[in-house]
């Protein structure tokens, strides 16, 4: 099963240039990474009400399955299968739009696409609150932490204290063995203000952020769930649909 085990945005800015033939066509070309460096966004309109966010180009191979199965409507009528309060909510298996309550979910991948090899943009990109990633198989089976090709999960969190940062750091090792000194103090100065799972860092491809519907996520992690982490009430992506 697809599960988390628990072991900065910055945004940039281009200015738009004038000048003569020669000019224009250097800045055809500017303009056409410009234009490509613009992030694409998706709108999940649920029974929950509605979620909106950016999909990351660092993270490119993430970003285009992830619109090739919005463009093909595989996420319409799937279910938020997995929550827990206070962590996250998981979406994106393909077996769950004709589920049966009860039904024990989080297998299902698309078989016609392979697992997509990680794209890890950390520290810029971490667990933060609202932050999307990719699930994934466990470090035992996956050791090159390969994504699921579709399921996903949005990062609700908590703040940490000193000492929890401390132990999230000797527990997951691997996510923090190749920041600075200088880094794992941003980061945790981060997360004593800020909500997110640190525990990911640094092992899960985060591929996107939310900018509208927080509440909508917040209303979904406090659902009444079964044994499973899935909620007694269906929760479902009625309609995705790429924004921008």
């Amino acid at each position: 099963m697809k599960r988390l085990y628990t072991l900065i945005i910055l945004l940039g800015a281009l200015l738009p240039c004038v000048g003569t033939f020669a000019q224009d066509s250097q800045n055809a070309a500017a303009t056409a990474d410009a234009q490509s460096d613009e992030r694409h966004e998706i709108l999940f309109e649920t029974t929950k009400g509605n979620i909106r966010f950016v999909l990351y180009n660092e993270t490119p191979l993430h970003r285009d399955a992830f619109m090739k199965h919005v463009k093909d409507g595989f996420y319409d009528g799937t279910l938020f299968h997995r929550v827990i309060y206070g962590f996250m909510i998981q979406g994106g298996d393909p077996k769950s739009r004709n589920a049966q309550p009860g039904w024990l979910l989080g297998e299902g991948d698309d078989p016609a696409m392979e697992q997509i090899p990680a794209e890890i943009v950390f520290p810029k990109y971490h667990h933060r609150r609202g932050a999307l990633a990719a699930a994934r198989e466990d470090d035992r089976t996956n050791p090159e932490l390969k994504s699921s090709n579709c399921q996903f999960y949005f990062v609700w969190g908590k703040r940490v204290s000193d000492a929890d940062f401390s132990d999230v750091m000797w527990k997951n090792e691997k996510g923090f063995a190749k920041l600075t000194d200088e880094q794992k103090e941003q980061l945790r100065q981060y997360y004593m203000k800020n909500p997110g799972t640190p525990w990911l860092d640094g092992t899960y491809t985060v591929f996107g952020e939310i900018i509208e519907g927080l509440d909508v996520v917040n209303a979904i992690q406090m659902s009444q769930t079964d044994r499973n982490d899935r909620p007694e009430e269906d929760i479902r992506i009625v309609k995705a649909t790429i924004v921008k």
